[in-house]
């Protein structure tokens, strides 16, 4: 019964994140959500007991599998710059596969200036991000000569700038070439002169689908 249960409740907020994905926070409605899940409204308020709820169930889904991509990365001994190049593609891949992760963006952007979901996928992300950062400026391989709020700048304007380009319908091998480039000359600027050739700034070897997909 408990397993039956905690399918329904992943099928709820898979329904959810392409609802919001498709719809927007404002525009998407419980009984679109439980009609995407093949379920009744009765159902979704088990385990929901309201539309924010729901937009926290997706973020907090979002933020589990950047945490696990993350995880896996730093067990393969990847340094942390290459760890922070993978974690771009990554993020450019999944806003183009998964809902889950596209949803998250989309209700932090139109729930600015009100009260936000517990967890915020963008906010998780950039956090992970300038962890990175600071592992590899500790490690020594950024150059001293930085603002240390510069690497935090660049990277939330590169997770913006993604964001938009995946939504504006790029296809991914276009978007994965866009990556590419843009950390071919982030790097010149980030780390010393003549260590930008110790990383390969081309996608990491990513999953086939997205595992919010399961």
């Amino acid at each position: 019964m408990q397993a039956r249960s905690e399918r329904t409740r992943r099928r709820l907020v898979r329904a959810a994140a392409e609802t919001f994905d498709r719809s927007g926070y404002a525009g998407a409605t419980l009984g679109q959500i439980a009609r995407t899940a093949g379920l009744t409204k009765g159902a979704l308020y088990f385990h929901f007991a309201s539309k924010d709820d729901l937009a926290g169930a997706v973020q907090e889904q979002g933020q589990a599998v950047l945490r696990d991509f993350a995880v896996r990365q730093r067990e393969a001994g990847a340094a942390p710059v290459q760890q922070l190049i993978d974690l771009t593609h990554w993020l450019a891949w999944t806003l183009k596969e998964d809902p889950v992760v596209r949803a998250g963006f989309r209700i932090t952007g139109e729930c600015a200036g009100r009260r936000h979901p517990a967890a915020d996928f963008h906010q998780a992300w950039i956090t992970q991000a300038v962890g990175l950062v600071e592992q590899a400026r500790a490690a020594g391989d950024l150059s001293a000569q930085h603002d240390p709020d510069g690497p935090k700048a660049l990277l939330s304007a590169a997770v913006c700038g993604l964001q938009v380009l995946a939504a504006s319908g790029m296809p991914y091998p276009e978007l994965r070439r866009t990556t590419a480039a843009l950390w071919e000359f982030l790097l010149r600027s980030l780390v010393p002169a003549g260590h930008a050739g110790r990383y390969d700034v081309q996608a990491a070897r990513l999953p086939a689908r997205p595992a919010t997909a399961a």
